[in-house]
């Protein structure tokens, strides 16, 4: 009949819609077990690579290889916590320098915003005192301590997992299609590989990325003589995994700490910022998109939101695996007919529009 409607596709969206709405629930609610593996297998997916290389070509065991990625890394982990701790100390120890900095922007600020000012109290007292800034330390530095025991927990399980899933990850392809009772085995393969591919070279670029701008953000505040150049590249080197706004970040951190530091002369602080602005410039919208070659196909737009829902799902950590997880859902959708529209509106291009004939015209071409 004519004049019937099919609800089908729409009773399936609305299904699928309900279906993401609870899976967003459950990551949340079990967050703490989902993100530690999650994280083991995206860096299985850039460790196997590596070790697979070894084994080919250098003819070393796979469970040598992990071995020596897991002290390379460790040995890193312990130089980069070492000078973090160097810098620590050396902030504490010249935190009275710039105590009266900030006490004088402070006063500035309480003069403009009419904020509560005590003269014969220091900043901190002040700050305590008179803005209840004291319980707000205080939960800070407890949670701190908690964050600290479950990262090192985290940690132990992290690498378990990285483990046995580089064992492993080899088998996964065969386990997958035989899963799949031999369904369509072609596509399978081909929507693993894609996603390996992607996914490995966009960490991997981001990593090396990341590492340039710390090193050359490092560099360029040593130039100009800024205190803890290390502390301000390991900022920009962290902050940089997190798309648009984790640069933007560490450079108003960046240079809002020289603005403190050579208040009130504006040169070296104009000087910091141009540096960060042309580091991430150069190398976030120049260099990195020539050494990912392929892009990823993601709507800026997109990014921003699953910026949003990942971050508010996992923390910070969930913004630095925000656009992976959104290229394995967009090679998912790409490659499963009844998603594809999906994967469509997720694209930065408009698809090709075939463009129909008009009917008179082709009647009149006969």
């Amino acid at each position: 009949m004519s004049g019937k409607v099919n609800y089908t596709k729409g009773i399936f969206y609305l299904l699928l819609c309900l279906g993401v709405i609870a899976v967003g629930a459950v990551l949340k609610v079990t967050a703490e077990v989902v993100l530690p593996v999650t994280i083991a297998v995206f860096l299985s997916l850039v460790f196997h690579p590596v070790i697979n290389t070894l084994h080919t070509r250098f003819k070393i065991p796979t469970f040598l290889g992990i071995t020596i990625i897991f002290l390379i890394v460790f040995v890193v982990m312990l130089f980069v916590g070492t000078l973090l701790v160097s810098s620590t100390k050396a902030i504490l120890a010249l935190y009275p320098k710039y105590e009266e900095r900030f006490l004088t922007i402070y006063v500035a600020m309480a003069d403009i915003f009419n904020l509560p000012y005590n003269q014969e109290l220091s900043l901190i007292n002040n700050l305590w005192s008179q803005l209840g800034i004291r319980n707000a330390i205080q939960s800070i530095a407890v949670s701190a301590s908690n964050n600290l025991i479950t990262f090192v927990r985290n940690l132990t399980v992290v690498c378990l997992f990285v483990i046995f899933l580089i064992t492993e990850i080899g088998l996964f392809k065969a386990k997958a299609v035989a899963a799949l009772d031999g369904k369509s085995p072609g596509r399978i393969t081909f929507i693993m590989r894609d996603i390996i591919q992607q996914v490995t070279k966009y960490i991997s670029v981001k990593f090396f990325i990341s590492l340039l701008t710390g090193i050359f953000v490092t560099l360029g505040v040593t130039l100009v003589k800024l205190d803890f150049p290390i502390i301000w590249g390991f900022i920009a080197f962290v902050l940089n995994f997190i798309p648009n706004f984790g640069s933007i970040l560490s450079g108003v951190m960046t240079t809002f700490f020289a603005l403190v530091q050579f208040w009130p002369d504006p040169k070296p602080v104009i000087w910091i910022g141009f540096v960060m602005l042309a580091v991430n410039m150069i190398l976030g919208n120049f260099v990195e998109p020539r050494v990912q070659g392929r892009n990823l196909g993601i709507s800026p737009f997109i990014i921003i939101v699953s910026l949003s829902v990942w971050g508010w799902l996992w923390g910070f950590l969930g913004m630095i695996l925000a656009v992976p997880m959104m290229v394995i859902l967009k090679i998912v959708c790409e490659n499963i007919e009844f998603l594809q529209p999906l994967s469509i509106l997720m694209g930065s291009r408009a698809p090709e529009m075939r463009v129909p004939e008009d009917k008179d015209s082709t009647e009149a071409q006969a």
